[in-house]
């Protein structure tokens, strides 16, 4: 397995009309065909997800992470979908701001042909005003990862609808441009580092006023969706090889969700460096 395929979406849970915008995804899952997905926004019941439905008969692995239970037994949260089985799972806190949704991040180990994958999926708050909620939360989301996911195995894999554009002080601090109480960390964005670079790209916008369920909110088009990967590493694993927006086009004038999907491929095999 020379390469890993992740995608990222937020499914807008059950909004809009969900009994025609749940094949698109499910035909977006079949095709794009990625190894490990990440979903926000996702609602769950009785211990079935949304997540579960949308990967029905696909024989793939699931990870249901809450993060606000909601009542009555309902839940909202993320999750992580694999074609590889799960060997290790967990939810892990964020910090969330009072009287606001509470946000987790769900934690998957994956047992896939390049070795043990971490992959970890969150949505951070949403409000535009709350930059420095974010900033805690992308300070903790670094301290799981560095608890989960040591230096000397696979690069961990960050998915998710992070609310935050890349010029936010929350995703500089991701990239290694900003540090935060002290410390910095440094995940490569798969789009900067691949599709941004390529002649006449666009933004890259994942959250897009084309798209009605979007401009209902009448938000600024931006790019708040993301594949990050440490990496990278000393064998290059973890290179960002390609990246595009998916998922961006209405199917008879009904849109998969409110916001476009990230799918990534990145560098899965050991590979030597290229001679000087």
């Amino acid at each position: 397995m020379d390469v890993l395929r992740a995608l990222t979406l937020n499914i807008w849970n059950r909004q809009g009309p969900w009994d025609r915008r749940k094949p698109l995804i499910q035909a977006g899952l079949r095709d794009l065909a990625p190894d490990v997905a990440g979903l926000q926004e996702v609602l769950a019941f009785g211990g079935a997800s949304q997540a579960d439905e949308l990967v029905a008969g696909l024989g793939w692995h699931v990870h249901y992470g809450a993060a606000w239970p909601i009542g009555g037994g309902l839940t909202y949260g993320n999750a992580i979908v694999s074609r590889w089985p799960i060997v290790e799972r967990d939810v892990l806190p964020l910090p969330s701001p009072p009287a606001h949704d509470p946000r987790t991040v769900a934690y998957a180990v994956l047992d896939a042909p390049c070795g043990r994958v971490p992959v970890f999926c969150t949505h951070l708050t949403f409000q535009l005003h709350l930059s420095d909620e974010r900033c805690a939360q992308v300070r903790a989301l670094a301290d799981h990862v560095a608890a989960r996911a040591p230096v000397d195995g696979f690069p961990p894999i960050l998915l998710g609808d992070f609310n935050a554009e890349p010029g936010s002080d929350e995703m500089r601090f991701l990239r290694g441009l900003t540090p935060m109480g002290g410390r910095s960390v440094y995940f490569a964005d798969a789009w900067e580092a691949t599709a941004a670079r390529e002649p006449g790209a666009g933004p890259g916008f994942t959250y897009d006023r084309r798209n009605p369920y979007a401009l209902r909110s009448r938000e600024p088009s931006r790019r708040i969706d993301y594949v990050y990967v440490r990496g990278p590493d000393r064998s290059l694993r973890g290179e960002p090889l390609s990246c595009c927006v998916v998922l961006d086009e209405p199917v008879d004038g009904v849109w998969p969700s409110d916001h476009f999907g990230v799918l990534a491929e990145i560098q899965a095999s050991k590979r030597p460096h290229d001679p000087y």
